[in-house]
């Protein structure tokens, strides 16, 4: 389970790749990019980050704890993990709301929204994950050896974060 989770994860990467190479062959051929009418709230998505690096971040002592078999404590991360999580949505979807542009605006506007949609999508089907996670916590099969499943899922819920630091970095930081 946690190679083909490697292999599904280098995918992943390639497709973000391709969005990556797609943003900067776009701002390499416009003289003025990001346009001018382009105001991000780069504070609230920072804080959102910020979330996102916490949700990220407590699944290993989330994973440390169910090895242990630690389930309270296993709880606890996880849900942690969830509600920043929720907190990163909220943050993008209040920018989403403010931005003054949407896909079919430009260029700009359409590889903005694919970007950072994809990127949600992304953090949804992990929410979705975690939360039969935090379900299945309940299960005895958390007391068995085998816990593939549980250090799958955070290898996907990291690769989420590390992806949306570049994407942080490409569209709130570099002008």
């Amino acid at each position: 389970m946690v190679l083909g989770t490697v292999i599904f994860l280098a995918s992943e990467l390639m497709f973000f790749s391709a969005l990556f190479a797609t943003y900067f062959d776009l701002k390499a051929y416009n003289k003025v990019w990001p346009p001018a009418y382009v105001h991000l709230d780069q504070p609230g998505m920072a804080i959102g980050t910020f979330m996102l690096f916490v949700a990220s971040a407590v699944m290993v002592p989330f994973v440390r704890a169910v090895r242990a078999q630690r389930i309270r404590p296993a709880r606890a991360w996880l849900l942690t993990s969830i509600l920043a999580g929720i907190g990163f949505i909220a943050f993008e979807w209040h920018g989403w709301a403010h931005q003054g542009f949407g896909i079919s605006t430009d260029a700009y506007g359409s590889i903005f929204m694919t970007m950072t949609g994809f990127h949600f999508l992304h953090v949804v089907a992990g929410l979705i994950m975690l939360s039969m996670l935090y379900l299945g916590l309940r299960s005895p099969a958390f007391l068995s050896d085998e816990r593939s499943g549980v250090e799958a899922i955070s290898y996907y819920w990291h690769f989420v974060f590390v992806v949306w630091i570049g994407v942080y970095a490409t569209l709130f930081l570099v002008r």
